[in-house]
């Protein structure tokens, strides 16, 4: 749909402009998917908390090209059999972009029918390299790194940092911390500099994980990979803990949550996570923390920098191109660098935000830090 292309200079600090008038009778739809209740809840309510700020900020200085911007907010769990069912509720509704998904199961389970619906879809979270790498879905994009940027960090880090020689490397058997995991199996291996002693794969949600805790243990690893989200990592770290095992445990970025440390507890002390790269240097960062804090009375969760970031640029890519055509949006995405919290970005062409990273961080005094 092409939108009104009459601008009034009313900057935000985003880079791009709006309007002053309030009077356009239309809406820009703006969806949001991702898990806002069960286990992973914590990966996806930042997100929704993220764009709220954004949209409310824009549409009391008048929308984008004279619109309002509407959120169509629709609940994926993570899981990928109600991701295609959010994913149709959000098309259905009239969603003209997509903020999500958050998890990558999910996330390739909806993105063929944003693709059948021209809408573009941008993940503040979603790392599986296929995403981007298939070709598959050239209406997605992503302001975080993929797991191909992510993987090889995780690794040497465990070998060059923590001095481990013998690895295990244990998985969830999803689409994002299976794939992870590969890619640190074959970055330990390539690199000569130490062992893996254990490759395997875990049940998610399962009771009880006593069974891996052991071939942990006879496998004489000194450090565990593990590539997965935080129910399966602290239920794991614990029963490691439990059995005495000193092995250090380093994961990713779907376990750098605070619910993590709340779960394990005092058994997370000294877990290692990579994350998105700190930005706490960067002020659109600290401001925007501090916005979440004003309005919700609470810090910030997992990826929400990045989904600040999502909405700011989709919003801006929008008004850039005077309409919601994807490949419109496209252009703009992909040419103009646009101030974030996670950077001043744009995106290559297979949709991947060019100039963000991971950084890895331990737990602290009951807190993530960054690792030394």
């Amino acid at each position: 749909m092409k939108l009104r292309k009459k601008l009034l200079a009313v900057g935000l600090g985003f880079g791009f402009m709006v309007t002053s008038s309030a009077m356009a009778a239309d809406t820009i739809k703006f969806g949001i998917i991702g898990p806002h209740s069960g286990n992973l809840a914590s990966y996806g309510l930042p997100s929704v908390n993220a764009a709220k700020l954004v949209v409310d900020k824009m549409n009391a200085a008048g929308g984008v090209n004279g619109m309002q911007i509407e959120l169509l907010i629709e609940d994926d769990e993570c899981a990928p059999e109600k991701a295609t069912n959010a994913a149709s509720k959000l098309v259905s509704d009239g969603a003209q972009v997509v903020l999500g998904g958050i998890c990558s199961g999910a996330t390739i389970a909806a993105m063929p029918i944003f693709k059948d619906a021209g809408v573009l879809a941008m993940s503040p979270s979603a790392t599986n390299d296929s995403l981007t790498t298939s070709g598959d879905y050239p209406n997605f994009f992503r302001t975080i790194a993929p797991n191909f940027a992510q993987a090889p960090p995780m690794a040497d880090f465990t070998m060059d940092k923590l001095g481990a020689k013998k690895i295990a490397v244990i998985h969830d058997k999803g689409d994002y911390g299976k794939p992870l995991a590969e890619g640190a199996k074959a970055h330990i291996e390539k690199s000569g500099k130490a062992e893996v002693v254990l490759f395997e794969g875990v049940t998610p949600e399962a009771v009880d994980y006593s069974a891996i805790v052991q071939k942990i243990k006879r496998s004489g690893a000194d450090a565990v990979i593990f590539g997965g989200y935080h129910p399966e990592a602290s239920k794991i770290v614990s029963g490691m803990r439990k059995k005495r095992l000193k092995a250090a445990f380093v994961s990713d970025d779907g376990v750098k949550d605070n619910t993590f440390i709340k779960v394990a507890g005092k058994d997370a002390e000294g877990v290692y996570a990579a994350g998105p790269q700190d930005n706490s240097d960067n002020p659109l960062s600290t401001n925007a923390a501090a916005e979440h804090k004003k309005a919700f009375n609470s810090d910030p969760g997992a990826f929400f920098d990045g989904a600040y970031a999502a909405t700011t640029v989709i919003l801006n890519a929008i008004a850039k191109a005077g309409s919601t055509e994807l490949d419109a949006m496209k252009k703009v995405l992909q040419t103009e660098m646009v101030d974030t919290p996670v950077g001043k970005i744009k995106f290559d062409e297979k949709g991947d935000a060019i100039g963000v990273g991971f950084s890895m961080y331990v737990v602290k005094d009951g807190a993530f830090i960054l690792a030394d």
